[in-house]
């Protein structure tokens, strides 16, 4: 089978089973490339990746197994998780790792820093635009900074500038189509760039190496020397910066 047809055959399907008394929902990954079955918790709440002919009844079987432990870690996330967000002033986001505070302004069209301020106008806006203002243009910065990292770090391995594009998936931070097409999730604009940038090189590798192989992860270290202490402090930490 070759990196072509895998890619076609990883599926991705939202699922749920009944552990206890409780309905717990989970991502399900199937993979080609996978061996055995893997459980992940983390905010994106609880995930699956199994081989692509594992039956349903042994992902069933593996997750009552760990029943204890799974229902512990989502609740466990379940708290870290940020309280609901009324949009007003005062309130904070997170932009490339550091947060600014809301502040509603007359006479700005678009959002804007000022400091450790973002500005959002005019004030009669309601909270419901105020978070359609933020998340665009949240949205804005991510894509205008993706691209650039991608260009850079291509640029690096010999390669031309990939195209870029927005993914707002929960499961994945990102992600490089055979065609030469990088998607990077949006959201991750809020964290730290040193983990932004471990997420460009990531994906600008694959570029080179469509798989994870040795080869794969000297493009990754070629890049950015240190991705597994970034990497690491990615999976850790996440809910520091993730508000939105």
């Amino acid at each position: 089978m070759n990196t072509r047809d895998r890619h076609k055959v990883t599926s991705t399907a939202e699922e749920f089973i009944e552990l206890g008394d409780q309905r717990v929902s989970y991502t399900l990954r199937r993979s080609p490339r996978r061996r055995s079955i893997a459980l992940l918790i983390d905010e994106r709440g609880l995930r699956v990746a199994a081989p692509l002919a594992a039956p349903q009844q042994a992902i069933d079987s593996l997750l009552r197994e760990h029943a204890v432990w799974v229902l512990r870690k989502v609740g466990d996330w379940q708290q870290k998780r940020p309280p609901p967000r009324s949009w007003a002033a005062g309130e904070q986001i997170m932009f490339i790792g550091q947060p600014l505070s809301l502040v509603m302004q007359s006479g700005i069209d678009a959002p804007k820093i000022t400091g450790d301020c973002l500005l959002v106008g005019p004030p009669a806006l309601t909270p419901k635009a105020v978070e359609t203002r933020v998340r665009n243009w949240l949205k804005r910065q991510a894509l205008d900074l993706y691209t650039q990292r991608c260009a850079d770090f291509s640029v690096q391995l010999g390669l031309s500038a990939p195209a870029v594009r927005l993914s707002s998936a929960r499961t994945r931070w990102g992600s490089c189509h055979v065609s030469g097409r990088i998607s990077m999730n949006w959201r991750l604009i809020q964290a730290p760039l040193t983990w932004i940038d471990y997420v460009a090189a990531h994906e600008v590798a694959h570029l080179r190496q469509m798989n994870h192989s040795r080869a794969f992860w000297l493009a990754v270290a070629a890049l950015v020397p240190d991705y597994a202490d970034r990497r690491a402090a990615l999976r850790r930490d996440t809910q520091r910066y993730l508000l939105l």
